[in-house]
């Protein structure tokens, strides 16, 4: 695969920002063994140069894996990466329903890593997407289960961002059928990066106005 293929495989997921969340929060974690100082650094930098400028990260990893020549698909590698909690998304209220939607949140990404694992195995991915949409589900049920009790006053912008959610599991939904047409499975790498990032943006919609 070339350069531009994983350019252009990347810009596809419109999940750009990912890759700081995804990959560089791995190496800032590990950094931190070794020099927490520099890492906190690094990390603040990393986060006002992505937030100011959505996509470098992402820009700044295909450079190295061009560099070092890895042939790898990026998709696919950013999907078994994003199921680790990150932290600036979790939600730190101590209430049932809040933890409960981090876990629904954390249990839809975690299955949802192991596409890549499963989706070779027509059994095995056959149950993995009953899986996913189980989960689906239950985080839409907690997530309006929370919009019910707690009475906010932006309750239109969480209602915005379940319905992008919504429609990124749709959009899933969809992909998983033309998939068993055409065989095509970084398509599905593609959407369930979208579905994970759109996790995630529930998430932080919470955590903002808690």
């Amino acid at each position: 695969m070339t350069m531009e293929d994983m350019k252009n495989e990347a810009d596809t997921a419109s999940t750009v920002s990912m890759a700081l969340y995804s990959v560089m929060y791995h190496v800032f974690n590990q950094l931190e063994k070794v020099n927490l100082s520099a890492a906190q650094t690094l990390r603040a930098a990393f986060i006002k140069a992505e937030n100011e400028n959505p996509g470098l990260t992402q820009d700044i990893v295909m450079k190295i894996v061009e560099k070092k020549n890895l042939n790898i698909n990026y998709s696919e590698s950013l999907l078994r990466m994003a199921a680790d909690d990150v932290e600036e998304f979790m939600i730190d209220r101590r209430e049932p329903e809040f933890q409960e939607l981090n876990e629904r949140a954390r249990a839809l990404k975690h299955i949802l890593s192991t596409i890549p694992e499963e989706i070779n195995d027509r059994v095995g991915f056959l149950q993995t997407i009953k899986d996913i949409a189980s989960a689906i589900k239950e985080l839409l049920d907690t997530v309006n289960t929370v919009i019910r009790k707690y009475q906010y006053q932006n309750r239109r912008a969480l209602e915005k961002q379940k319905k992008e959610f919504v429609k990124y599991s749709k959009s899933f939904s969809d992909t998983l059928k033309t998939f068993f047409k055409d065989g095509k499975v970084i398509n599905v790498f593609v959407s369930a990066n979208r579905l994970t990032h759109q996790t995630n943006m529930i998430l932080r919609a919470f955590k903002t106005v808690v």
